[in-house]
């Protein structure tokens, strides 16, 4: 099976990182996110709801909708937090990226052998981090970042509404080959992160995003 993948380009400063991610990887998780399952039997069963919450970023002039479940923040924020703190770090030279991925469990035969998982979504934001000379260039950045992010997430919710491939609904004995069970609140698709980051000392504002945010000051 091959995976679908998306790629996101953002350039920010390091304070916006993870409020950005966040924004990107909620939106596809309030999609990829049902209500408890509860059976009556093997094959039948009934579906719980999901509530949901605005968030209002710092850093950024954005507002995002995520899955009202504690559990699932605490585990996304952990996530993009470990990535930030790296990418932001005297390791990394500001260049980075961070992936979400959706995958399901094929069932072993052998029980002494580990399951085999086979992605089948791949959500990856790639990230390059810049410095500001002054407060002007920094506003100006807030406001390009925040007119990125709404072209991702209405993007995303477009592709949402596809017929695209997801796996079908199991049945009981089946259910945690696909879905994540360990939230009370909500059943996820099974999911993980990964992230990486690469060479040492963020650099500065590259010339050409210096050159559009002068020549934007300047009208």
């Amino acid at each position: 099976m091959n995976a679908r993948s998306q790629i996101f380009d953002l350039t920010m400063e390091g304070r916006q990182v993870d409020e950005a991610v966040a924004s990107i990887f909620h939106t596809v998780l309030f999609h990829r996110c049902l209500g408890k399952y509860m059976y009556t039997g093997d094959a039948q069963y009934s579906i719980g709801t999901v509530g949901y919450s605005d968030v209002d970023c710092d850093f950024i002039d954005f507002t995002y909708v995520c899955c009202t479940s504690d559990s699932l923040t605490r585990k996304v924020k952990r996530a993009i937090n470990m990535f930030s703190e790296k990418l932001r770090s005297n390791e990394s030279c500001g260049s980075g990226q961070i992936s979400l991925e959706f995958f399901q469990k094929k069932k072993n035969r052998w029980p002494l052998f580990t399951q085999e998982s086979i992605p089948w979504e791949v959500w990856t934001v790639h990230l390059d981090l810049i410095k500001h000379e002054n407060e002007d260039e920094r506003q100006l950045c807030r406001e390009n970042v925040s007119d990125l992010l709404t072209e991702k997430v209405i993007y995303i919710t477009e592709l949402m509404n596809r017929h695209d491939y997801v796996p079908k609904t199991p049945s009981q004995s089946e259910l945690d080959l696909i879905f994540d069970t360990s939230f009370p609140d909500v059943q996820p698709y099974l999911f993980k992160f990964d992230y990486s980051t690469s060479g040492s000392k963020a650099p500065s504002m590259g010339n050409a995003m210096k050159k559009i945010i002068k020549e934007t000051l300047a009208m």
